[in-house]
């Protein structure tokens, strides 16, 4: 019998020409009600600053936004952006977060500061040297929610003996060698980050040192994904995607544009070499096509987990979407375990 492969979401509370923010993060909590009946594993907030196309901006009040109108599934971050923050600040909130919602809460860490240079010097004007510190950042938010640091000068009394699992983020292999040296599952960023998956999953893999929280590696790998009734359906709906990160590779960040028929045009931006590499692990189609590319990169990498992103301008057809991958799930893991 082969393993189970857990399937999550992962939000950006992206805004979608013509809407507001408060829809925006409406439409969030009634996607993670959808994600929760359909038996997704956990859903986390990215962080980001200084767009207007994104509202995950204050990761940890959605969170709690989420996980007070939610009942059973994981909420945490994809993550906080460490650098940004006072580790000291951020277990504070993931404790009262963990008091609040026992366990239900987990904490992503990432490196990058999820927004522009200019952006990330006003949030912390010491950034730069809070990123290079991104391991000892970690150690310290370890130590607060440690119960040894009751005897401590400082403390976050709150988060002590908390239970809040810590993963680490990545895009790249100096990720990969810290969470395999720290212990810590790792989450991949392979949904805009595709050059080093496979080389990053292999260090971490190789690298892998048992610790008290995990005792074998555990790795998730984010893709898109995008199902409709047709082919012809579901690629309209990519077009949204295509013409994003094109703004995103020319700075000109705007809300997520209505989809349009695959234009020559599209087409060309889409096999640029730089969009096309960013969306390499993009799933689109109908459920059955889906499927396919989903099975084939699972047995490429052997990760334990996908998390997904559905960038979708319509909010009912990233509904169906959302409910129609977790049928493709549920299909996979039950012919692998008859394999």
């Amino acid at each position: 019998m082969k393993k189970h492969t857990a399937h999550s979401i992962l939000e950006l509370a992206i805004v979608s020409e013509g809407s507001t923010f408060g829809q925006t993060l409406q439409h969030s909590l009634e996607l993670a009600k959808v994600a929760e009946a359909n038996h997704y594993k956990r859903y986390w907030f990215a962080e980001h600053h200084n767009s207007a196309s994104v509202g995950s901006s204050a990761t940890s009040l959605l969170i709690l936004y989420v996980a007070e109108n939610t009942s059973k599934i994981r909420v945490g971050s994809g993550g906080i952006m460490l650098p940004n923050h006072s580790p000291l600040i951020i277990a504070e909130q993931f404790g009262t977060l963990a008091h609040l919602y026992p366990n239900r809460i987990d904490l992503g860490l990432g490196r990058a500061p999820g927004t522009d240079t200019l952006t990330a010097q006003e949030i912390r004007s010491d950034f730069m040297k809070a990123a290079h510190s991104f391991p000892a950042e970690i150690e310290k938010i370890e130590h607060y929610f440690s119960k040894s640091n009751s005897t401590g000068k400082v403390r976050a009394p709150i988060a002590e003996g908390a239970d809040v699992p810590i993963y680490i983020l990545g895009s790249s292999t100096d990720s990969a060698h810290l969470a395999a040296r720290k212990g810590l599952p790792y989450a991949f960023a392979s949904h805009f980050a595709t050059d080093h998956l496979m080389s990053a999953l292999k260090i971490y893999r190789e690298e892998f040192q048992p610790s008290e929280v995990l005792e074998k590696p555990y790795t998730i790998a984010g893709v898109n994904v995008i199902i409709a009734e047709t082919d012809e359906e579901a690629q309209k709906l990519f077009t949204s995607v295509v013409r994003m990160f094109l703004g995103i590779l020319t700075g000109n960040s705007q809300p997520l544009h209505p989809p349009t028929e695959m234009t020559e045009d599209l087409q060309d931006i889409f096999h640029h070499p730089s969009v096309h590499q960013m969306l390499k692990y993009s799933f689109v189609g109908t459920k059955e096509r889906v499927k396919e590319q989903t099975k084939a990169f699972l047995e490429q990498t052997q990760v334990d987990e996908l998390i997904v992103v559905s960038t979708i301008y319509d909010f009912k057809d990233r509904i169906k979407s959302t409910e129609l991958f977790a049928e493709v799930m549920s299909e996979i893991n039950a012919d692998d375990s008859t394999d």
